[in-house]
């Protein structure tokens, strides 16, 4: 195979120096030498191959190296036939390996050949007049050598291959040149880092099998000869992947090109039309980028720690050098300056665009080294960060769309780095144009959508809370970046002039996106705290028992239930019913058990107090801005700030956030307390050195200047003492007096000189002649005088653009024209940039911990803090818009902020959600159904999936839930016409909670539908059918279902905050006299039979609402109600009764409980009778089952026997002759209250015959007792006392006898 690669090398070289002879050009005088220099190699080629081949060589291998002149002559003629053709060969030669130029160049030993190869290949570019076809084949050839595995190119000429095809790229005329040039860059650089991490990595596989393979046995011969083979195809595959490769970038970039189309093309043909320059263009990577690098570190044996002549840093080889170099000169270029008329076209536009680009593609593509080496963080720092700085806010929309997708790269890869610059990007650039009323909607549209991709990711977002929010000097990111989208989307955001209505759409709806990712992104993090109705309620049981037969002896079945399945809404998954959530989440969150949790609940309360500390500094903050000297005692109060001048003095000098006035009234105040603070703010200034201009500028550039000529006096008077104090060897000043005078004279130059309001400035002659005597009655030198007048002409005394506050952001820009618009914008953002810049150069060496979120409980924090922007944006784009796409982010962003609010037990945050989306139902506002749109039967959906999954954390919202499904049921019967009679009048009022019976309405106003329809005409009430027919849809109508059936996933207090709202609005239906609405009465008992199963512990308490509600309603007059109530819990009872009962519990008493109030209080026969008929069937059917209810079974019938209705007493005395017949051993434990009963029957002097058949039951159960007392002993120790059945059975029947004795007649008596 080798003999085979080597004749094919030695074929290519004679053929490719013969194609260059037979070029006709070659015959004129001019290229005599190159002629020459080809016949040569060709006639020693001969001699070569005729030498005789070894056993071991059989094939001759020419060595192409050293017939390189020919091909550096014919690049370097000015033929481009014959100059394409040397390129083309040189190509050919490196791509197979021939050619690899590692030994030194014959003309200069310094250096390698192969620099001087890559040196005569970039001379063939001459500018724009260079050849469109010496272009392309000079593009290929450096991509042949940058991407090939044999040849090694370091330093200085890999900036000159780079740089070569940098400029063919700016200057090419040919559009496949350019985008050619462009991707060759870009596999360049790819390949080049590429190379750098397997270079890395391939290290540290080497020590790693250093320390292994050294107690292994040493190569064989054989082992040797086998390695040197594989090198020999290693080699080969290369030099085929670096020539496949070349041929399939040209061939992309020839099919990308074409598929462009026409516009490509026009605007290639643009480019042909301008002007030719005369000169080729200046290199755009400069020579000053490589001039610090020397020979020693390009030729060598890579060290371990390389160092470069890059400011000292040190490197782990030239291969990292050059990566470092290349990135350097990128970030560069990408600084310089562009033209104020932006032309596409145009050389710097188009580099700093592409210099951009490539930035780009190396963070995208940068491995593990480039993330972690401190070279390229430091490189990151000190040039792109200063790069992003300046190009972020530039007027051009692609090079801040680019200088934004690299910071979202720097945020993922390199945020623990740069954490101050971080805050500078956003505070200085993203909200400054958002803010802006200046800026264009392209520019506003490029950082939502920036912010929108950082958004999507919860850790990013809850990581910018902690690290900046709960910073105490850090400024508040998150909570600004919440309330500038919440500005959007309401729609009061500032808008440029011209803008169109769907701009403003645009916008408002990607900032709802945004603060909707947001809030995903909290609930993602904060889902292992929720508990899926899917594991409550009944769910609990089922699972349970579901799990039982598969659950190991020892296993704890709460792991299973943890780990159970899905509930009844598709993206809660995987969620422990205890509140954990297993999985993957909980790793990425940090949860933990045992001593872990301690230290992390720690932290969080750390953050906690970190963010009122916070809150407490800004309110103090802004207390100084209006009240200074109040602001500071504030501090001081707090804890914030120390009693001392020097620490007030350090405040001063270290928060920007206070307002720089109200600095300087401070310091100029007359009290002690404030000169002293004063006097240790400038001390802790050093003016050593410093010219007396500069020193003055410093110290103003801190604050404000304060009016008064007094506060003025003072700090001049201070500054002077101190700059003569740290200028002893300056010998200008006689004393501080002079100086202070002189200061003081400054101060009015500059007021004179830069105050619009004076119109006579001050000559020099006049400054001079103002400063005469001032030093000890000497004059100061009047070139120095002259030379401050000429300082501040030139440049105003004035504070720096760090704490000057930008008054022009956010300012209104009515009446402005568009080109006055974009000056303002330039100078706003010029202003930004340049704060931006000041603030990352300053910031390059400092270092700030930058924490990783790894709590769930941050999200609580967060939500507490941005909550109400939350819900003014959602609402009032609620409000405001019909779009489906708005109505849709908005009822994502309720749903996600009730979660959120429901999770952390916020309750003022959960109702304020609640109650917004249930006016947003117009269910319950004034204006009703005839304002009913599509979006809010969305709204109503959204309502009732709410109601589903977050049931469990509801508790007193349920009262807004169910008052919309309550007007919801009303408006279904108006849009579907039935029962029409509630179209006319209804006074049915909002409940208000109060805890089943104890409810009270309000029937102070109607509300909702209600107020509508009253008073209307046919034809309003038709045209109110035609909007509200949506309310009856299938959806709809399984929405609310859903409610009701999920009531079984509902945990024990979810169910009884549950049944307590919707008893309250039972009672609010059931309070009109004239129409009452029993819809929620009717869901009442629906929602007793779905969770019939629940344990007698949950009933227990439902039923304490359940029963209270039941007696209230079932003494209504309205019959209906009555009768409806008395049957439902007809067959309730039923139900219970069919469980049975164990002895000594008391829950059928309870239950039964109802019958006996309602038989009490109802004046209605026909609801008395019908409470007697159903107590009848139940002890006709269910007597067996009986144990605590035969005391209200009694009652029940006690009071029967006291009615005057013939049938309902006889009903009654049937059946509790039937009892006393069948079922006297398993009523025995009530014989009081059965003995009660017959004596009540024997005193209703109505029904004498009744009377008697009473005294005989209860003479039947006096014998009863003599004959078998044991039946009323209770337990062992009862049967041996003997007053026990005196008290269970004789006294009953004693005391009963006496009352009939004394209430009954005559004949009864007697008989």
């Amino acid at each position: 195979m080798a003999a085979k690669s080597s004749h094919s090398q030695n074929l290519f070289l004679t053929r490719a120096l013969e194609k260059i002879l037979s070029e006709r050009e070659l015959r004129r005088s001019q290229h005599q030498e190159l002629r020459k220099a080809c016949e040569t190699a060709l006639k020693e080629i001969k001699v070569e191959l005729k030498k005789p081949s070894t056993s071991s060589s059989p094939e001759v291998l020419v060595v192409a190296d050293k017939y390189y002149q020919p091909f550096e002559l014919a690049c370097r003629c000015s033929v481009p036939r014959i100059t394409i053709t040397a390129l083309d060969c040189l190509q050919k030669l490196i791509a197979n390996g021939a050619l690899r130029g590692n030994q030194p160049d014959p003309d200069n030993p310094d250096k390698r050949l192969i620099d001087r190869i890559i040196n005569t290949i970039c001379s063939c570019f001459v500018g724009v007049q260079t050849d469109e076809g010496v272009e392309l084949q000079i593009i290929k050839a450096l991509l042949t050598i940058l991407t090939a595995g044999t040849v090694e190119v370091h330093g200085a000429t890999v900036l000159q291959a780079v740089r070569s095809c940098y400029n063919i790229f700016l200057a090419s005329r040919n559009i496949i040149n350019q985008v050619t040039a462009k991707a060759c860059l870009t596999q360049i650089l790819t390949t080049l880092y590429q190379k750098m991490e397997l270079e890395v990595s391939g290290e540290t596989a080497a020590r790693n099998g250093s320390a292994v393979g050294s107690s292994d046995q040493p190569l064989t011969p054989a082992d040797t000869t086998s390695t040197r083979h594989d090198s020999e195809v290693v080699d080969g595959k290369l030099e085929e992947v670096a020539s496949e490769l070349v041929e399939r970038v040209l061939a992309k970039v020839v099919r990308e090109t074409r598929e462009r189309g026409e516009g490509e093309e026009g605007s290639g043909r643009a480019d042909e039309d301008k002007p030719e320059d005369p000169h080729p263009i200046t290199s755009s990577i400069t020579h000053d980028d490589t001039s610090s690098l020397n020979q020693s570190d390009i030729v060598g044996t890579p060290s371990r720690n390389h160092q470069g002549g890059s400011g000292g840093h040190h490197f782990r080889s030239p291969l990292q050098k050059d990566c470092y170099m290349v990135f350097r000169s990128l970030c560069r270029l990408s600084m310089k300056g562009v033209s104020d008329i932006h032309d596409v076209r145009s050389h710097e536009l188009r580099s700093k665009i592409l210099s951009l680009e490539l930035i780009a593609s190396i963070l995208q593509n940068g491995g593990e080294v480039f993330k972690a080496e401190e070279v390229f963080i430091g490189a990151v720092k000190q040039y792109l960060c200063v790069a992003l700085s300046k190009n972020g806010v530039s007027s051009v929309p692609q090079v801040v769309e680019l200088s934004l997708s690299i910071f979202l790269a720097l945020f993922q890869t390199f945020k623990i780095h740069l954490k101050m610059q971080i805050e500078v990007f956003f505070k200085e650039i993203f909200l400054n144009i958002l803010e802006s009323a200046t800026s264009s909607f392209q520019h506003k549209w490029l950082v939502l959508e920036a912010l929108g991709r950082v958004c999507n990711d919860s850790q990013h977002v809850v990581d910018i809370y902690l690290n900046y929010d709960c910073d105490l000097s850090l400024f508040n990111i998150f909570e600004h970046v919440i309330g500038e989208l919440s500005k959007i989307a309401q729609g009061r955001q500032p808008m440029e002039l011209g803008a169109t209505t769907h701009q403003e759409k645009m916008l408002r709806v990607k900032g709802l996106d945004c603060l909707v990712s947001i809030l995903k992104c909290m609930v993602e993090w904060s889902r292992a705290h929720y508990i899926d109705p899917a594991t409550t309620g009944l769910n609990t049981v089922r699972v349970i028992r579901a799990d039982e037969k598969e659950t190991a002896p020892g296993q704890s079945v709460a792991n299973d239930v943890v780990d159970s399945g899905t509930g009844g809404d598709g993206d809660e998954r995987g969620v422990a019913a205890g509140g954990w959530r297993h999985g993957s989440l909980s790793g990425k969150l940090g949860v933990g058990t045992g001593g872990g949790e301690g230290e992390v609940g720690a932290r969080v309360e750390e953050f906690e107090t970190r963010k009122k500390r916070k809150e407490k500094m800004q309110q103090g903050i802004q207390l100084f801005g209006t009240k200074p000297k109040k602001g500071v005692k504030f501090l001081q109060e707090n804890g914030l700030l120390g009693d001392t001048p020097d620490n007030v003095a350090q405040l001063f000098h270290s928060d920007n956030r206070l307002d720089k006035a109200a600095v300087g009234d401070y310091l100029g105040e007359s009290d002690d307390y404030c000169k002293a603070v004063m006097y240790a703010y400038i001390d802790q200034m050093d003016f050593t050195g410093m010219d007396f201009v500069a020193a003055l500028r410093l110290l103003l550039s801190k604050f404000r200047l304060p009016g008064e000529a007094q506060k003025i006096d003072r700090l001049m008077e201070k500054f002077a003492g101190r700059y003569c104090e740290t200028n002893t060897k300056l010998d200008i000043f006689a004393s501080a007096d002079a100086a202070y005078v002189l200061a003081y004279s400054i101060i009015m130059l500059t007021t004179d000189l830069h105050s619009s309001q004076v119109k006579k400035k001050m000559t020099k002659e006049e400054y001079i002649k103002m400063n005469r005597g001032i030093n000890d009655h000497k004059d100061l030198p009047r070139e120095y005088l002259e030379a401050i007048y000429d300082k501040i002409a030139m440049k105003e005394i004035k504070m720096s653009s760090q704490s000057v506050r930008r008054s022009t952001i956010g300012r209104s820009v009515m009446g402005v024209s568009e080109k006055q618009r974009r000056v303002i914008y330039q100078k706003e953002m010029l202003e930004a940039s340049e704060t931006a810049k000041a603030l990352v150069e300053g910031m390059k060496n400092s270092a700030s911990d930058f924490i990783t979120a790894t709590h769930v409980e941050h999200v609580k924090a967060m939500f507490k803090v941005s909550w109400t922007p939350f819900l003014a944006a959602f609402s009032v784009a609620l409000r405001d818009g019909d779009d489906p796409e708005m109505v849709s982010l908005c009822l994502d962003g309720f749903r996600c902020a009730i979660r959120i609010s429901c999770i952390f037990s916020l309750d003022l945050e959960r109702d304020a959600y609640i109650k917004g989306l249930a006016k947003f139902t117009m269910l319950t506002t004034s204006v009703g159904l005839a304002e009913m749109k599509p979006k809010n039967i969305e709204v109503i959906k959204s309502l009732c999936n709410v109601a589903y999954t977050d049931g469990n954390y509801l508790q007193d919202s349920w009262m807004d839930v169910f008052h919309c499904v309550s007007q919801l049921e009303l408006a279904q019967l108006v849009g579907t016409g039935v029962k029409t009679r509630y179209l006319t009048t209804s006074s049915s009022a909002r409940p208000q909670r109060g805890g089943g019976a104890k409810g009270k309405i309000s029937q102070s106003s109607r509300t909702g539908v209600d107020a509508v329809l009253t008073g209307t005409d046919q034809k309003r009430i038709d045209s109110i059918k035609e909007q509200v027919g949506e309310t009856s849809s299938q959806t709809v109508v399984v929405a609310v279902d859903r409610i009701f059936t999920g009531s079984t996933r509902l945990d024990s207090q979810a169910i009884v905050d549950f049944v307590e709202a919707l008893c309250a609005t039972s009672n609010a239906e059931l309070s009109n006299p004239t129409h009452p609405r029993m819809f929620s009465l009717q869901k009442i008992i629906e929602i007793s039979y779905y969770n019939m199963d629940r344990i007698r512990l949950e009933w227990s308490r439902m039923w304490e609402v359940l029963g209270a509600h039941f007696n209230t309603v079932g003494g209504l007059p309205n019959e209906e109600v009555s009768f409806f109530v008395v049957d439902s819990l007809r067959q309730l009872s039923m139900k219970f009764l069919e469980k049975g009962e164990l002895a000594n519990f008391r829950f059928q008493k309870e239950f039964l409980r109802p019958f006996e109030h309602i038989m009490k209080r109802s004046g209605a026969v026909t609801i008395r009778d019908m409470v007697v008929r159903c107590v009848t069937q139940m002890v006709s059917s269910k007597a067996g089952n009986v144990r605590s209810g035969w005391k209200n079974i009694f009652s029940v019938f006690h009071l029967a026997a006291s009615d005057t209705d013939t049938a309902i007493v006889e009903m009654a005395f049937e059946t509790t002759d039937l009892i006393f017949r069948n079922h006297f051993l398993a009523s025995i434990a009530s014989f009081h209250d059965a003995i009660k009963c017959l004596s009540e029957f024997a005193c209703n002097a109505a029904f004498p015959d009744t009377s008697m058949e009473a005294i005989r039951i209860i003479r039947s159960c006096a014998k009863n007792v003599a004959d078998s007392p044991q039946l009323f002993h209770v337990s062992e120790e009862a049967a041996a006392d003997p007053d026990h059945i005196w008290s269970r059975a004789w006294f009953p029947i004693m005391l009963e006898l006496s009352t009939v004795i004394s209430r009954c007649k005559l004949d009864v008596r007697t008989r």
